[in-house]
């Protein structure tokens, strides 16, 4: 198989708490990751649909005006709401072929698949777009379960041609491993949020563009 793939691209996650200041810096953030960052997952926890998807108006807004993918964890529900570009499912959040029925062909259907390749083939058959492998390293913005490594991230991208994304305490100082080992997405969140997004950003820039 010849390697034509596109370089390996940034996926933002929302940080839990995306009120206040959050869009201003979501958007900072966007900008300084123009072609670098082309999905944005919107998380939030133990808030009502309505709430949510007041939360979610000016995030969903922004992303579009940067064509960024915006896709909502977990819930199938608020992703048709939203008129969303997509859902990711956790194990336990619905099936991709629901998924599917109610958002439509065109939308970007993704899967949680820890460590596991099998999980991952049966997300493949069920009609994802994209599957999710990690935790790659300890995180601090989710506990994780599940440690995954690199070669199984090597095996997928030799063996099928749905992408991944590689999650779990990814910095601009561990990634460059990710990427070499055939990483389409790098899923983000504490590494960009939890100090200053710019500065975040052009960091992993710096690193992915000179992969």
């Amino acid at each position: 198989m010849t390697d034509e793939r596109v370089p390996t691209q940034l996926y933002l996650i929302s940080p839990l708490d995306v009120s206040g200041e959050f869009p201003a810096r979501l958007e900072r953030a966007l900008v300084a990751g123009e072609g670098l960052v082309t999905a944005f997952q919107f998380r939030v926890k133990d808030v009502g649909q309505h709430e949510a998807a007041r939360l979610a108006e000016p995030l969903q807004a922004i992303c579009a005006a940067h064509d960024v993918a915006f896709i909502v964890n977990d819930s199938i529900a608020l992703a048709k709401r939203l008129r969303a570009d997509g859902v990711h499912l956790g194990q336990q959040d619905g099936d991709p072929k629901e998924a599917r029925e109610e958002l439509g062909k065109d939308a970007q259907i993704g899967v949680t698949c820890h460590a596991s390749r099998h999980l991952a083939l049966e997300a493949g058959e069920a009609g994802a777009d994209y599957v999710a492998f990690g935790a790659f390293f300890p995180s601090e913005t989710k506990q994780t379960e599940h440690r995954a490594d690199t070669d199984l991230l090597e095996w997928w991208h030799e063996m099928v041609e749905i992408p991944s994304v590689a999650i779990g305490g990814i910095t601009p100082e561990n990634c460059a491993a990710l990427i070499e080992a055939g990483a389409d997405f790098l899923a983000v969140s504490g590494a960009v949020w939890n100090g200053d997004e710019v500065t975040a950003i052009k960091a992993f820039s710096d690193i992915m563009r000179a992969e």
